[in-house]
């Protein structure tokens, strides 16, 4: 698929790169993604077991997702489409001796190599940094097979989301950098249920993931209104 027609903005992968020798720093810019990884793959593991499964993590970044699927006995393929992180995600799990796989790969081209070809398909935190995330939807479709979950994550639209995601973890709080986030490229669930219905997805489940500023610690709540993980499922043959 040539580059021009990739559904990613150039300055996203760039903004991205830039913190690829910290990713896997608990204490950088990337904490926030070290403290939400184990509330993320509880619900993942509520949604499939991933012992034995062929899980598909598209938008890996430097791969804390990645490796935790692993351990948690899942053959993983890890994608994103910033070399820069792939080589980090890769050298962390040569030096931690996890078996994960990385490509660089958009989603969409290996949604037409290998179509219908993983157990689970995740997608965290991603949506909101593409042009069209409709079409990255459809890509995670396309990817999962028949009986098969799809998780993704991703941030409301709405006035509180911009005042916690961007007024308060970027600018009072500092756990982003700023300019992490576009609040108009947030995703209302309303809108991201109809994307999935499109691309031939049943929406299972809808929930939040709340941020306690005093402890500075997540957890899984039914308000959605800011953070939201769901979980779709493609209907079996």
């Amino acid at each position: 698929m040539p580059e021009s027609n990739r559904n990613a903005d150039p300055a996203e992968l760039a903004k991205f790169a830039a913190l690829a020798q910290s990713w896997w720093d608990p204490k950088g810019p990337s904490k926030p993604l070290h403290d939400l990884n184990p509330l993320r793959l509880r619900y993942i593991e509520q949604a499939v077991s991933l012992a034995g499964k062929q899980a598909l993590d598209v938008g890996c970044g430097g791969g804390i997702l990645s490796e935790a699927m692993t351990r948690a006995g899942a053959r993983v393929l890890g994608i994103d489409l910033s070399q820069a992180v792939l080589d980090v995600a890769e050298l962390h799990a040569l030096e931690g001796k996890v078996a994960v796989e990385y490509r660089a790969v958009a989603a969409e081209e290996l949604a037409q190599e290998r179509p219908a070809a993983f157990d689970v398909v995740t997608c965290m935190e991603m949506l909101e940094h593409v042009p069209d995330p409709a079409a990255s939807i459809a890509a995670l479709a396309a990817l999962v097979k028949p009986g098969g979950a799809v998780i993704v994550s991703t941030l409301n639209r709405n006035p509180l989301s911009f005042a916690v995601a961007i007024i308060g973890a970027e600018y009072i709080a500092r756990v982003l950098p700023r300019g992490t986030h576009e609040y108009l490229k947030f995703i209302r669930p309303s809108e991201l249920a109809r994307w999935g219905r499109k691309a031939g997805l049943e929406l299972r489940d809808l929930t939040g993931i709340a941020y306690n500023p005093i402890t500075r610690a997540f957890r899984l709540a039914p308000n959605t209104d800011v953070n939201y993980l769901a979980h779709f499922s493609r209907p079996a043959d």
